[in-house]
């Protein structure tokens, strides 16, 4: 499984590059904070709307703790999605959050 870290995925941002962000965490949770411009798909719902994703984009998937988007990673590159887990979650986030 690839993996990057939450100050890496920080530093990409900062510097300007476009990520595609998926957070995998429960609509509930988004209230603790989320990252700017990241797409909501719940981990209960990732095989439904898998769909809306291009296989030819990678993704960075994101949930609380990091162990919930570790599955979610090894659902989309299963289904030949490029998935990297961001180690950490949003515990470990050190930016920006709405």
């Amino acid at each position: 499984m690839k993996t990057i870290t939450t100050v890496e995925v920080n530093q990409k941002l900062a510097a300007g590059e476009q990520l595609n962000l998926i957070d995998v965490r429960e609509a509930a949770e988004l209230v603790e904070g989320k990252i700017p411009g990241v797409l909501h798909i719940p981990l209960g719902l990732l095989d439904f709307r898998m769909q809306e994703l291009d296989k030819s984009m990678p993704y960075i998937i994101v949930c609380h703790s990091g162990g919930r988007s570790a599955q979610a990673t090894d659902f989309l590159t299963y289904h030949g999605y490029d998935a990297t887990n961001m180690n950490g979650g949003m515990m470990m986030w050190p930016g920006e959050v709405e």
